[in-house]
């Protein structure tokens, strides 16, 4: 069991401003203690969410920043007080790295919903350090808020699986939409919405891929296995399509009307919001009283949900759809990513990239 009492360097690609221009940058970690394991980036998915955190697009942006929230990695030293993890293991690290442990949420494994969680970058750890994200050589975790990848599973593919395939698989579970049999919507279909129709199709769910243009229509049907597609402008077919839904998983990360997407859902069905949105979404309320309809949120999920996802997606054989990167395009994979085009997830293959070119 080594010691890590000792800072260690490492480079990591960071924004300066909000350009959102990433570069190399060279910082400390912070001070590691028993409970930390130290781990070696393989790779790191690239989310939309990573967008909006270099840009500012929510206001709340601290520079230099080095983004990646969905890190896969190799531990190469533990903490005395570590019992999870040994050196050599294969490990995942989310969008949050640490919490209160003392709340409502803490205590029922919610952590996620913690109102002191702290990110895996763009926050302050209880050090008064910066956190940094996995776009880098290496992290330091916390164990609470590190998972063991399933035997068998490719880093590569289980990046996106850490935020997108848990941010769609904890609302299911949690709302009681695990049951087969299930009619479901997919709203948008990224790098969040492609996961929700491979797990819903997994739970054994009718689903339907809802999209503002055809442009996705082969691939929804013929790739991932959706049952139908829906063009959102169709009038005719939406109108058919009224009250049919269960749920819809609403992944579109920008301003939309929430009223068409409504009237699809079934007498108690749920639209569940996952977008990032910063203005305000609108909707009459008719829509919602004329069937006990419910607009809820998620977000992404818990270690103890992040956990049982992975290894669902491990017995169904359930993969990410990716485009792997090295991190001189990470630039460039931000800007495609921003028009949406991807399919479905970059992720950066970290440690075959030279970091400090």
């Amino acid at each position: 069991m080594g010691s890590l009492e000792t800072e260690r360097k490492t480079t990591g690609w960071a924004a300066r401003d909000p350009s959102g221009i990433l570069s190399p940058y060279h910082y400390t970690l912070r001070n590691t203690g028993p409970e930390d394991v130290y781990i070696k980036v393989l790779c790191c998915g690239v989310c939309h969410t990573d967008i909006h955190q270099i840009k500012n697009d929510l206001g709340m942006s601290n520079y230099p920043m080095v983004p990646g929230h969905e890190v896969v990695g190799e531990v190469v030293e533990v903490g005395s007080a570590v019992t999870k993890f040994r050196v050599g293991d294969t490990v995942g690290v989310g969008a949050v790295v640490g919490c209160c442990r003392n709340c409502r949420p803490c205590k029922a494994d919610n952590e996620q919903y913690c109102n002191k969680k702290i990110w895996s970058y763009n926050d302050v750890y209880t050090d008064g350090q910066p956190t940094q994200g996995g776009f880098a050589g290496s992290m330091v975790v916390d164990q609470k808020f590190v998972v063991t990848i399933p035997d068998g599973m490719s880093p590569e593919q289980v990046a996106p699986l850490l935020c997108a395939g848990v941010t769609v698989y904890s609302p299911l579970t949690h709302f009681g939409l695990k049951q087969s049999g299930l009619r479901g919507g997919i709203l948008g279909l990224g790098g969040v919405g492609h996961m929700g129709v491979k797990i819903a199709k997994a739970m054994g769910h009718h689903v339907t891929v809802i999209s503002s243009s055809d442009k996705k229509r082969e691939e929804a049907l013929e790739h991932l296995g959706a049952d139908e597609y829906l063009v959102s402008s169709d009038t005719t077919r939406m109108q058919e399509a009224a009250d049919s839904l269960d749920y819809i998983i609403d992944t579109v990360p920008v301003f939309h009307p929430l009223e068409p997407y409504l009237s699809l859902l079934k007498l108690d069905g749920k639209l569940i919001l996952m977008g990032v949105i910063n203005t305000p979404l609108q909707f009459l309320s008719p829509v919602v009283m004329l069937g006990r309809k419910t607009i809820t949120g998620s977000f992404i999920g818990s270690m103890k949900e992040t956990e049982e996802m992975l290894e669902f997606c491990k017995e169904k054989g359930l993969q990410s759809m990716i485009e792997v990167v090295k991190m001189d395009y990470v630039n460039k994979a931000l800007e495609r990513l921003e028009k949406n085009d991807v399919r479905y997830r970059f992720v950066v293959d970290v440690a075959g990239s030279n970091l400090d070119p």
